[in-house]
């Protein structure tokens, strides 16, 4: 499958995507300035998130409402942090455009059936379906029926979740399908991070993989690489100091830079399956082990396990044919030193 011009699959570099999310802290520049940012850091694609607090909930402060729950934003309401957090749909012209220029592939997570067809006027590559929406069935419906790539974070799911979200997507004939191992805490421990689930959501669900992070650093992003991650998400923030909902677990421009890099050497060093070796080993060759005589002889002598011996380097025969010419004799005189050949044995 295609997001943009990225291919996303086995053998093609992982598709690393620089989440936006709140990091513009309600500044249009911030914003703008964050995506040239992530072009510099290497990313392929800056992600929005495109939703208002009455998209997504109802201004009330009663218990159902407030955050309590161990998190970063406790205390708030959700309306009250959701109205901190959010992209104004007015800016989405500019920041579509920006990306554009950078050279940058731009998309969306949509939160609602109405933002699905805000977003349609910009050719969306892909929708992102958010963890918290993996159960919303009618926005997933709505999203898949427009036949682009369907990433959905897999955070607060449980099976039955992602199995219903997937045939959800499948029942309107979208097979573009993405799931993203993540765990919604916010930061994320590295104990949650489970990232053996990777592959096996690959095989349980027949699907492409990712990994959508919310723990602290690089680490799990380059090991969720070596998992068969071919999508990797990141927060990303132009500079801590902004501040935000989401700034403490989002990485700056340098930390970006060197995740992107770690990713990137991975896939250099997980390569392919490959037996041949280069031009360089093979030339390296020569010092491995082969069989050399190591005692003057004449001719006439029993080859014997004293006059030869598998040494390095590798100017003789192979040591495979060691066991074959045990009790032969040679065909000629021999200085210690000489790489024993075909010639110097006497059939």
């Amino acid at each position: 499958m295609k997001i943009g011009n990225k291919i996303i699959g086995e053998g093609h570099p992982s598709f690393i995507i620089a989440e936006l999310s709140a990091n513009h802290n309600g500044n249009l520049d911030v914003a703008i300035e964050t995506i040239k940012a992530a072009k510099r850091c290497g990313a392929d694609a800056i992600k929005l998130q495109t939703y208002t607090p009455d998209t997504l909930t109802i201004d009330c402060d009663n218990k159902h409402f407030k955050i309590e729950a161990g998190t970063l934003w406790d205390g708030k309401t959700l309306y009250e942090l959701y109205g901190e957090a959010y992209t104004p749909w007015e800016w989405h012209d500019q920041l579509f455009e920006t990306a554009k220029n950078e050279g940058l592939i731009c998309f969306s997570s949509p939160f609602d059936k109405t933002a699905v067809d805000f977003l349609e006027q910009y050719d969306m590559p892909a929708y992102k379906i958010a963890s918290f929406e993996i159960q919303d069935i009618p926005l997933i419906e709505y999203a898949a029926s427009k036949g682009k790539p369907i990433i959905m974070s897999t955070g607060i799911a449980e099976e039955a979740d992602i199995q219903l979200a997937v045939d959800t997507c499948r029942r309107v004939g979208n097979n573009d399908i993405i799931l993203l191992k993540c765990t919604s805490s916010y930061p994320a421990s590295l104990e949650l991070a489970n990232l053996n689930t990777i592959p096996d959501l690959k095989t349980r669900f027949g699907v492409e993989v990712g990994f959508s992070d919310h723990t602290y650093g690089s680490l799990a992003p380059t090991v969720a690489t070596t998992l068969g991650a071919k999508v990797i998400e990141k927060h990303f923030i132009l500079d801590k100091a902004i501040g935000g909902p989401d700034a403490d677990f989002s990485l700056d421009e340098p930390e970006f830079t060197e995740m992107v890099k770690a990713v990137r050497d991975t896939e250099k060093l997980l390569g392919k399956v490959c037996y041949d070796i280069s031009e360089k080993v093979k030339n390296n060759r020569k010092f491995a082990r082969s069989l050399f005589v190591v005692q003057d002889v004449k001719a006439g002598d029993i080859i014997s396990e004293k006059n030869i011996r598998s040494i390095r380097p590798g100017y003789g025969l192979h040591p495979k044919y060691y066991y074959d010419i045990l009790g032969k004799t040679f065909s000629e005189n021999i200085e210690r030193g000489t790489p024993l050949s075909n010639e110097l044995i006497k059939n």
